[in-house]
């Protein structure tokens, strides 16, 4: 779930995360961190990293996903109207 807050003209989205995704996202970032670069993260600082990519990152991949919706419809909608067309009578 997500909630909208337009700032100064600045459009901001919040991603509502239930307490066990995030727990779940900080373990993998620090899992990511050890595996990666063999370096242990505390669970405040992998929690930052989760803050910096859902604020600066996610909305990046949030609007390619609204993307992919629309072309989905858009394509959707061109096969009915196709059919739609289809069960035009002719004229005499």
């Amino acid at each position: 779930m997500t909630s909208i807050l337009i700032e100064e003209g600045v459009f901001f989205l919040f991603y509502k995360l239930t307490k066990e995704q995030q727990q779940l996202m900080i373990s993998n970032i620090q899992t990511f961190f050890m595996q990666e670069r063999e370096e242990e993260i505390s669970e405040f600082a992998a929690e930052r990293v989760l803050d910096f990519v859902k604020e600066s990152l996610a909305p990046h991949f949030y609007n390619a996903g609204i993307l992919d919706a629309r072309q989905i419809i858009e394509d959707q909608f061109s096969v009915m109207e196709d059919e739609v067309l289809t069960l035009e009578k002719p004229i005499k």
